[in-house]
């Protein structure tokens, strides 16, 4: 692969597109929310997580469930969960001495698979 080949390609010539510029300037979101989009991706950026994620795609389960599934312990799955529910991934809802995990709503689903449909394209 030459140098160049991994290069984005520019424009040849500097031309501002003054109406879609506005247009854009409008519709873009504003830095806070953006950066707090970047933290939300960034929670997906752990195997570790993700693994969480997918077993809570398909069942509710406690941390030992998950310790055990996942081949961990349970203060590394906790230290994930507490990560996973800080971002509104998770939920939990205790029943006895049990506190049972699942995903905290459909968009988590659909993100988890609208990300493997891309990867796998």
């Amino acid at each position: 692969m030459k140098e160049d080949d991994t290069l984005a390609e520019r424009c040849e010539c500097i031309h501002v597109h003054k109406e879609l510029e506005a247009r854009l300037m409008q519709e873009i979101p504003e830095e806070e929310k953006l950066g707090e989009l970047a933290s939300f991706f960034k929670v997906f950026g752990d195997t570790t997580r993700i693994r969480i994620l997918y077993a809570l795609l398909c069942s509710e389960l406690c941390v030992c469930d998950l310790a055990q599934i996942l081949h961990m312990t349970q203060s590394a799955i906790s230290h994930q969960l507490r990560v996973l529910k800080q971002m509104a991934l998770v939920k939990n809802r205790r029943e006895g001495k049990t506190v049972f995990y699942s995903l905290s709503d459909g968009h988590i689903s659909t993100i988890l698979s609208q990300g493997m449909e891309h990867i796998e394209e």
